[in-house]
């Protein structure tokens, strides 16, 4: 395993670096990144196809910055300095635990004001060289396109947001135990907390911008899966937990071609330092599973790239508004109650039978999905809609 991503260098191509970069973190960054690119492409074929109007947004020109604006900018490069100055000066001791640093009162102050200053200087100089006498109002037309940005922050924030929470709230008594540190930790994260959340401030924000919600729901689909998808990636190279039950059973014959791992695995050197200590290691990261589990994030990886590419294939063939969304809340639902079932969680007893949280949500959401496609289906059966 590669709790941080410079094991992951080092243990492909023999270098001997140490980077501050978590794996799990890093590919759950990069996953936003991937939706976001897609969610770009989507927007701007949309738009050109008609399907989104042209933005128009009333911006005043020639406005002096106010006090203030700048002295939130100020606040904002402060931080900033004063945390890269502390990490350049306790770059041995920032590398041991990244997120605790983060957290933390440690940092250059002489570095935060020195970023501070320069900042504030710089934006009054740029702002006051385009001052008018008299401030006017102009209106300019923004491509769909150009909202990806504050699409995939919105989405960041709030998905991480509802993550926790939906975590915490299944994990009451860790949170009791240490409500600080489970509220600041960048582990135990619920997808299905984030994907709620994230979804309805998407698309509170794409109907605030004239992107009506099925329509903002069509555009995220695909990307959603593929970020999942990503996102995976980071738990199985990391071992952050989001493992199977014990998988002790011999490999099929017919899949005697696939290497072992891809049927049990037992997470060496995996992130929350879970199992048994293997022997002569003297690292940080130094135990593995003392039973083999099936590997449910690289399933989970391989199942919804394919559903991926599903999606992003019948795209331009759906008319319907609303459709494409409605087939992802199916196929997402399908695959997490599968996967559900060989994967370690919480069970509950509802109505005498044996579940989980995710299990529960993803029948919700079929059926939600299966109630789109028959809603939007005879919502557009007597219209004529643009193929997009």
């Amino acid at each position: 395993m590669y709790p941080r991503f410079s094991d992951l260098i080092n243990g492909l191509f023999g270098t001997n670096i140490i980077l501050p970069i978590q794996t799990y973190g890093f590919f759950v960054a990069s996953a936003f990144v991937t939706a976001g690119m897609f969610v770009y492409f989507e927007l701007k074929r949309k738009a050109k196809a008609g399907i989104i109007p042209t933005l128009e947004k009333t911006v005043i020109k020639g406005k002096a910055p106010s006090a203030g604006e700048l002295a939130l900018t100020g606040l904002l490069y402060f931080v900033i300095g004063f945390k890269i100055m502390g990490i350049i000066l306790n770059y041995h001791s920032f590398t041991e635990n990244p997120q605790d640093y983060l957290l933390s009162t440690q940092g250059s102050i002489i570095g935060g004001l020195v970023l501070m200053v320069l900042s504030v200087g710089w934006s009054y100089w740029n702002i006051r060289k385009v001052k008018l006498d008299k401030p006017v109002e102009v209106k300019i037309k923004v491509p769909a396109e150009q909202l990806t940005p504050s699409i995939v922050l919105i989405a960041a924030f709030t998905g991480i947001l509802g993550a926790k929470l939906f975590d915490m709230a299944e994990h009451l008594g860790d949170f009791f135990r240490d409500p600080l540190g489970t509220l600041f930790s960048f582990s135990g994260l619920t997808f299905y907390g984030g994907l709620i959340t994230a979804a309805f401030a998407v698309g509170v924000y794409g109907n605030r911008n004239k992107i009506k919600w099925p329509v903002m729901a069509d555009v995220a689909a695909p990307a959603l899966m593929i970020a999942y998808a990503v996102g995976r990636i980071g738990c199985q190279l990391s071992g952050d937990g989001c493992w199977g039950v014990p998988n002790l059973e011999p490999k099929p014959e017919w899949l005697s071609f696939l290497p072992n791992w891809m049927w049990a695995f037992n997470y060496p050197h995996n992130v929350l330092n879970e199992g048994l200590l293997l022997p002569g290691c003297d690292g940080k990261f130094c135990h593995a599973l003392h039973q083999p589990v099936f590997p449910t994030p690289f399933y989970e990886t391989t199942i919804c790239t394919l559903f991926f590419l599903i999606l992003w294939f019948i795209r331009k063939k759906i008319a319907i508004p609303g459709m494409l969304a409605s087939i992802y809340l199916i196929l997402n639902g399908i695959e997490r109650f599968i996967i559900e079932n060989i994967r370690v969680n919480i069970k509950y007893n509802l109505l005498g039978f044996e579940t989980t949280q995710a299990q529960v949500i993803a029948i919700l959401l079929m059926l939600t999905g299966i109630a789109g496609i028959f809603y939007f289906s005879k919502r557009y059966s007597k219209q004529n809609p643009i193929m997009d």
